[in-house]
């Protein structure tokens, strides 16, 4: 890491950043936008894969490729055109009911689009380092609590098992070529930006801003974790930075492949809403629950024991705060 040390609101950090060559995939999302934003404040040389133009809460400052993660050629094309030197994977379709109703779409965005970005990736010569982003729920719906990163992954259901085989699969990119692959497992994040008003958080905090009853399609008793936004981007910053000796190195020089990152604290989707309705001072509003979701994991929590001792990784905010800051966005956001 560089010497010289600046702040992004209050954080330490280094000049590793500065004029690096970034490629983010996925950058009109919730963890996309916040990144490619925390990597412009930082001085790196962002571009972005875009598919499609659509609705984003961000103002993205970089350079923009337009075209599909799933097409080889034009990978390879933006990797080397724009000399990239970290490559975060992110574009995925994300939405468990949506996987439900389109596994074919799901399975080639999240699991070809997976492969077809490290195989760019392994035939670069420039790119030093992948971030591919996974998910808790590639573990399926394990009975042991909490999944730590040597839990199987045993997805059943298509998002689910669209997680679990692109996490495989850049394992087997680590594995059998030695490249510095490593794979985050969050929880679910919540933060300002998120458009998506099916999701639990932002659904919620709309409804309490407009006065409606807020709705829980389940039955309000799945348990999940929860990861601020903002915590989440410095995680998926300290594992990049992490690089490993001079090259040549072995597989094992490069530490763990995946990576859990939460708050370990986990709570019911009920519990969830009755917090927000608390926090926004509207426990007046009782939700409505439709009992409506299918093919959900009804239990799951990570151990970020990993991150925490290894990346030396602490939450910025924490979920109090981080929550005050997203129902805060929320309320400009609407106004």
């Amino acid at each position: 890491m560089g010497e010289g040390r600046g702040a992004v609101e209050g954080l330490a950090v280094s000049d590793f950043w500065r004029d690096r060559p970034v490629l983010v995939t996925g950058a009109t999302g919730l963890v996309g936008g916040w990144l490619v934003q925390r990597l412009g404040e930082l001085g790196a040389e962002v571009t972005i894969v875009i598919r499609d133009i659509v609705q984003t809460a961000f103002e993205i400052h970089a350079s923009v490729a337009l075209g599909d993660v799933t097409d080889q050629a034009f990978m390879e094309r933006v990797l080397g055109e724009n000399h990239i030197d970290t490559v975060f994977h992110l574009a995925a379709q994300t939405l468990v009911g949506v996987a439900n109703k389109n596994p074919l779409s799901t399975f080639e965005s999240n699991i070809k689009g997976t492969w077809t970005v490290l195989e760019a990736a392994r035939r670069s010569e420039l790119v030093k380092k992948v971030i591919v982003a996974s998910s808790d729920k590639a573990y399926g719906d394990a009975t042991e609590m909490p999944y730590s990163e040597s839990h199987p992954l045993e997805g059943r259901h298509p998002y689910d098992v669209s997680k679990s085989c692109a996490d495989l699969i850049a394992h087997a990119y680590r594995a059998s070529y030695e490249m510095d692959v490593a794979v985050t497992r969050c929880g679910n994040f919540f933060g300002g930006g998120d458009l998506n008003w099916s999701r639990i958080v932002p659904g919620t905090i709309r409804s309490v801003v407009r006065g409606q009853c807020p709705v829980i399609r389940s039955d309000g008793t799945l348990v999940r974790d929860y990861l601020y936004i903002e915590d989440g981007v410095d995680a998926y910053l300290r594992l990049a930075e992490e690089r490993p000796p001079s090259a040549p190195y072995p597989a094992s020089a490069l530490g763990p492949v995946a990576w859990n990152f939460s708050y370990e604290a986990p709570v019911s989707v009920r519990v969830m809403v009755d917090r927000i309705l608390r926090a926004m001072g509207r426990e007046d509003l009782q939700p409505i629950i439709q009992n409506e979701a299918s093919n959900e994991i009804r239990e799951q929590w990570l151990s970020s024991k990993q991150a925490r001792r290894l990346l030396r990784w602490e939450p910025r905010y924490g979920f109090d705060e981080g929550m005050q800051r997203t129902i805060a966005w929320y309320k400009e956001h609407l106004r």
